[in-house]
């Protein structure tokens, strides 16, 4: 849950805002999803302190999912996830795919008013930049007015090309551009979290040495030889970039179906291929970054923004790839900024009739309405903006609020609890949305 504390100090009222994001990544080596994700979601804890799930694939199937009955056509990948976040109020806010590389975002529906400014990115690196299988893919918004930007690799594979990896990484965050006068770059942004199949592998042990460190829970000796930790030191690119410490075995590479090390012709050397990492926007000077050098699970500006990382894990259990997926749960801390939504909308707490099927909305003086905005009626647990059971149109009209009336046609022909959404053409979200209430059967209402 979205937390805020306050307090005084100095005589200034002061409010704190904590966002909870939970970062996925898995190379899932073009696999179906397993039959139950909800270990890898976190969803058995059932503490609800999530705010925003952010899931990065490589290697996605391309076979197309033509069961949603909407206009979205997406993946099994991406419609195994919000089949399983739906339920829990999670909505997919933006997607990015680039060939198998694909980016999900989801948020609580109550934070959706306040994501804005939502873009996606993508970056093409395999075959010379003509190809889509290597690569990143981005997506950035503005969260309570803090710019986010959230970064999805798939870099070349490898023993030899770390310096390769490295230029590709260099070369992502060069190309990748965003509207608007904040944070056109990926590094402009407040805060940036990269994480994907990266690939860095461990330099100089041979495989039998690596192993027996595995068998034996002595990772710190190959922390010392894994390249990404490695070029810390000597890359002007990764400066600011913080990790959590490696407490889990390499991810990379196991036989499909089980939990054993390469025994292929190949033998792949174990290695630590799957990252997550996070960054803050530097305010000290030019080519000095805040803690850097430093390895911490806690990491903090002087304007106040503040990330901890509460676990960074692999998930073992999950054996559909050669690949373990990794996850970790960040606690991000802002400094609040006071945060209206663009359009507020007032409902009655229940329709008992056709004639209650109404609601009136009210828009902030700076937001740029357009002809083709509307509002949704949405059944709790709907997974994105275009799945609603029906809409309106917006009207526009010269008043301070505006009433729109839902026709028996738009409406749905049994009980339960929905929610209304105003969706802004010019900004292709959700701007506004109501508490849950209650319809009753249809049937009553003859």
């Amino acid at each position: 849950m979205l937390q805020f504390v306050c307090w005084e100090h100095s005589s200034i009222f002061c409010v704190r805002l904590y966002d909870r994001v939970h970062i996925i990544t898995w190379n899932v080596g073009g696999a179906m999803p397993p039959d139950d994700i909800t270990a890898l979601l976190g969803l058995h804890v059932g503490d609800g302190n999530t705010d925003m799930y952010i899931i990065g694939l490589q290697e996605v199937n391309s076979m197309i999912n033509k069961r949603l009955k909407d206009v979205l056509f997406t993946d099994q990948w991406s419609d195994a996830c919000m089949e399983r976040l739906s339920p829990f109020g999670y909505i997919l806010v933006t997607s990015q795919r680039m060939q198998g590389v694909l980016l999900l975002v989801f948020a609580k529906y109550y934070h959706l008013p306040f994501l804005r400014g939502v873009q996606t990115e993508t970056t093409r690196t395999g075959l010379g930049g003509y190809w889509g299988n290597k690569g990143g893919v981005s997506a950035r918004m503005s969260v309570f007015g803090h710019t986010i930007c959230f970064l999805n690799c798939h870099l070349p594979a490898h023993m030899e090309n770390s310096e390769q990896r490295m230029e590709d990484f260099e070369s992502i965050l060069q190309q990748q551009q965003f509207e608007g006068q904040a944070a056109t770059g990926v590094l402009d942004h407040d805060v940036v979290f990269w994480f994907g199949d990266l690939n860095f592998r461990i330099d100089d042990l041979e495989i039998p040495a690596v192993k027996t460190a595995i068998d034996n829970n002595k990772l710190t000796m190959l922390w010392e030889k894994d390249q990404l930790n490695m070029a810390k030191d000597s890359e002007t690119v990764l400066v600011g970039f913080l990790e959590g410490p490696l407490k889990f075995p390499p991810t990379y590479k196991f036989d499909v179906g089980t939990d054993t090390y390469d025994t292929s012709g190949k033998k792949r050397k174990p290695a630590w291929t799957d990252r997550i990492l996070w960054r803050l926007r530097a305010t000290a000077p030019f080519g000095q970054a805040p803690n850097a050098g430093k390895r911490g699970s806690v990491s903090g500006l002087s304007s106040g923004t503040k990330v901890t990382q509460h676990f960074y894990r692999s998930h073992m259990e999950y054996t559909v790839s050669d690949h373990k997926p990794v996850s970790s749960i960040f606690t991000l801390q802002f400094p609040y900024k006071v945060d209206m939504p663009l359009v507020t909308i007032m409902v009655e707490d229940e329709w008992n009739s056709i004639a209650d099927a109404t609601c009136t909305f009210k828009a902030a003086p700076n937001f740029a309405r357009s002809s083709w905005d509307w509002i949704g009626l949405y059944k709790v647990g709907f997974k994105h903006h275009k799945d609603y059971v029906g809409y309106v149109w917006a009207k526009q009209e010269e008043a301070d609020y505006h009433r729109v009336t839902f026709t028996e046609e738009e409406l749905p022909k049994g009980s339960g609890d929905f929610i209304l959404c105003y969706y802004s053409n010019n900004t292709s979200t959700l701007v506004g949305v109501t508490e849950p209430f209650q319809v009753l059967t249809m049937m009553l209402w003859f």
